[in-house]
């Protein structure tokens, strides 16, 4: 099927093949220089540290919607085991299989594909069953600290949570910038609060999931023009769900990842952060969201924490 046409036109405007080479694997992240870290780390205030995952269990946000994604199974290898002999030093081990897209977590440029390519006009074909991504892999991402900007749109239009299916539009963006009196920058990493955790962590896997609010495809725009190094937010599907555009499917995805080469993130716990930031009144600070470096893999679990 033929993507539309408004996708096409919005892909063109803000595709950054080339940009910064054809061998390159990081995409925007290449925005993140030595300047905006040293920026980032002026925002520290106070050193109060807010955690933004959620943890890493067997009743996740996963219900099998995905196939393969798969909640955290933890399991025990090792119970105090004397590994030398009676009487030494005994060692407890776990081992855990999940998918790797489960909790919170960061997309990788190679998570999706559209039109037969990925990020850089590479061949969807280097993602294989054997080693995963060849190029763009999660593992290309050395590091991960940079300014980090909440954008809190529930608070912004005076609710705890955005109504499912709500469309987060560069207005809702703009609107929460002026809220919490924060200009975006070039570098900086984006999150975007909705509320919509709130139903998970109020039990409801299948709520949380279904309807969700999400970004509005004209979102990447928005990003794209204030140079953003990577975006998360609080949902499962981080696009609205059902779709905005009908049978139009992960459309955001497809303009952050493969147009853009823009990370972004989901499952993102930001209600603490939205507490904190509030009572501050300041909404930029460092961010610490390194990935774990798995040789190949799509997407990583990550657990990022915000230093205000």
């Amino acid at each position: 099927m033929t993507l539309p046409k408004e996708f096409q036109e919005i892909a063109g405007r803000v595709n950054n093949w080339g940009r910064w080479g054809a061998d390159d694997e990081t995409g925007t992240l290449n925005l993140v220089t030595d300047e905006v870290v040293r920026a980032a780390a002026a925002e520290v205030r106070t050193g109060h540290r807010v955690p933004l995952a959620l943890p890493l269990h067997q009743d996740g946000v996963q219900t099998g919607m995905i196939p393969g994604r798969v909640n955290p199974l933890h399991v025990m290898v090792q119970l105090n085991q004397e590994l030398f002999g009676p009487g030494t030093v005994a060692c407890s081990d776990d081992a855990v299989t999940m998918g790797l897209q489960a909790g919170t977590h960061w997309d990788a440029l190679t998570h999706v594909s559209h039109s037969g390519k990925v990020y850089n006009g590479r061949p969807a074909q280097t993602v294989t069953a054997h080693g995963g991504a060849a190029f763009g892999g999660i593992d290309k991402v050395r590091h991960l600290v940079s300014r980090g900007v909440l954008l809190d749109v529930a608070r912004a239009r005076g609710v705890d949570r955005l109504a499912g299916g709500h469309a987060v539009t560069p207005e809702d963006l703009a609107a929460a910038e002026e809220f919490g009196r924060v200009r975006v920058r070039a570098g900086d990493v984006v999150l975007v609060r909705t509320g919509q955790v709130q139903v998970y962590l109020a039990g409801d896997k299948h709520g949380y999931g279904y309807p969700s609010p999400g970004l509005s495809v004209r979102c990447p725009e928005w990003f794209h023009a204030r140079d953003v190094a990577a975006v998360a937010n609080d949902t499962l599907t981080f696009e609205m769900f059902p779709p905005e555009i009908e049978n139009l499917w992960l459309p955001v995805h497809a303009l952050h990842l493969v147009e853009m080469g823009m990370l972004q993130g989901q499952n993102w716990n930001l209600e603490e952060l939205s507490t904190a930031c509030g009572e501050t009144g300041r909404y930029a600070f460092l961010l610490s969201a390194m990935p774990e470096p798995f040789v190949g893999a799509t997407g990583t679990p990550v657990a990022p924490v915000a230093v205000l």
